[in-house]
């Protein structure tokens, strides 16, 4: 019999996670990120639940930090990527199929589409998550889907040949205006830029607040709804993210003058940076940075939950980093 997810994150059990070979245990990882982040939440108070999920996650990436930080090096090979995830559902499915990525969606934002998707009368046919490029961020993402970057899927203006026959349009419209863009393709690939384009608008200290609040209405308006139903009809539909975003704004400040510096001076309010072959991170114990080589160069990449005084101040919303919500995302398969 399974363990029980949340008393496996509050026991030593937990260790088993970490003994086991890389590819198993980011699954198990992501299994667990699935348990505690998809149940029901409560429109009302969604804000609260969502920042009480985010803060019990602490723990796993505290260890993922600490003393199992050397996973990180083998996420790229050994986590379920979601590039890698859809290039096979493209391949798979012959007749018509359509994927709308949401740009910076995580599992905060999983049971609005878990519950609407039910109620609304679509059939589930896959659920999981799944893991975002390194870093983090949306260029990456495009390029390991074959598109040189996001811009390249406006107007069905690039192709890739890992998806063969897509149509593919990028936009920030309301979702209301957004059905009209869908031609009558069978194979369409619809990037839209929420919630992205609102979480960089949201610096403040409340911003994952009102992020959590914009996201219950959203997500369970009839203006998204009539999106999906566009994008379903006559097709496989996949919803997924090309990364998720971190709660920076519940993060402890580095408060070590020397460390807090070297980040400052590293990363200014980022989270990642690309650096040349022969530079290495200033070592720390346990470190404070990673250097991952990706097939998307060189990075030096902040590890964990941390954040540091900067100039214009640290935004309380932000990506590209080695935290678990940041690389997570919901990966769902829908039809009528």
């Amino acid at each position: 019999m399974p363990m029980q997810p949340e008393k496996f994150v509050e026991s030593s059990d937990l260790d088993q996670v970490f003994s086991l070979p890389a590819d198993k245990a980011w699954q198990a990882l992501f299994d667990l990120l699935w348990t505690r982040f998809s149940p029901p939440l409560r429109p009302d108070i969604a804000d609260a639940q969502t920042t009480e999920r985010d803060r019990a996650c602490a723990k796993l990436d505290n260890l993922l930090s600490g003393s199992a930080w050397e996973l990180w090096q083998k996420y790229e090979s050994s986590a379920p990527r979601t590039s890698e995830v859809l290039k096979k559902f493209w391949g798979k499915h012959t007749s018509g199929k359509a994927i709308l990525i949401l740009d910076a969606l995580s599992l905060r934002e999983l049971p609005w589409l878990l519950e609407q998707a039910g109620e609304r009368g679509y059939s589930i046919h896959k659920q999981a998550v799944t893991g975002s490029e390194i870093p983090g961020n949306t260029t990456p993402f495009a390029k390991a889907l074959g598109f040189g970057q996001r811009s390249s899927l406006v107007n069905n203006s690039g192709k890739s040949s890992d998806f063969p026959g897509a149509f593919t349009e990028v936009s920030d419209l309301p979702f209301a205006d957004c059905a009209a863009l869908i031609k009558a393709d069978p194979n369409i690939i619809f990037w839209h830029e929420w919630p992205d384009s609102e979480m960089h608008e949201l610096a403040d200290d409340n911003g994952y607040r009102k992020l959590a609040k914009s996201a219950a209405s959203r997500l369970r308006s009839d203006d998204f709804w009539a999106l999906i139903e566009k994008l379903a009809t006559g097709r496989r539909l996949v919803i997924t993210a090309d990364h998720g975003y971190a709660h920076s704004g519940l993060f402890p400040d580095v408060t070590h003058r020397e460390q807090s510096d070297y980040l400052k001076s590293s990363f200014k309010s980022g989270r990642a940076a690309q650096v040349a072959p022969g530079d290495k991170p200033h070592y720390w114990v346990p470190p404070l940075t990673q250097i991952v080589e990706s097939q998307h160069g060189r990075w030096e990449l902040v590890l964990g939950r941390r954040k540091w005084k900067s100039q214009g101040g640290y935004p309380s919303l932000t990506h590209g980093g080695l935290s678990l919500l940041e690389v997570a995302v919901p990966y769902i398969e829908i039809s009528r």
